[in-house]
């Protein structure tokens, strides 16, 4: 395959979001860097009557530097300031290696897969 014909995009960020058993799920794909961040801190945002309970699946997450890692942060002391919380799941092994260094594993709760972050 040539340089030009990519069937997607992995550094572009894609960001869906379900909720499942009143859980918001957060799908991320792409680079998470100072350019979308941003993007990624709207979708994360606090608000409405429901207690916010968030998991982000970084499974397709291929990058990111401080400032996803700033996004994570602060989302968590958001949601858990509103009687929420924020979980991780399926990072890959270059995010999850991030996330270890800067020591966010032990800030939140980080699962090998989607469905053990979910509320049993």
């Amino acid at each position: 395959m040539r340089g030009s014909e990519r069937p997607e995009q992995p550094d572009r960020l894609s960001i869906t979001t379900t909720v499942t058993d009143s859980v918001r799920v957060v799908t991320v794909a792409g680079e998470i860097d100072q350019s979308n961040s941003a993007q990624l801190t709207l979708t994360l945002r606090v608000g409405g009557p429901d207690v916010p309970r968030v998991v982000i699946d970084l499974g397709r997450v291929t990058f990111m530097d401080s400032s996803g890692i700033n996004v994570l942060i602060a989302a968590h002391k958001d949601l858990t300031a509103a009687g929420g919380w924020l979980r991780l799941a399926a990072p890959t092994t270059a995010v999850l290696r991030v996330l270890q260094l800067v020591g966010v594993d032990q800030l939140i709760e980080c699962h090998p897969t989607l469905t053990q972050a979910l509320p049993h």
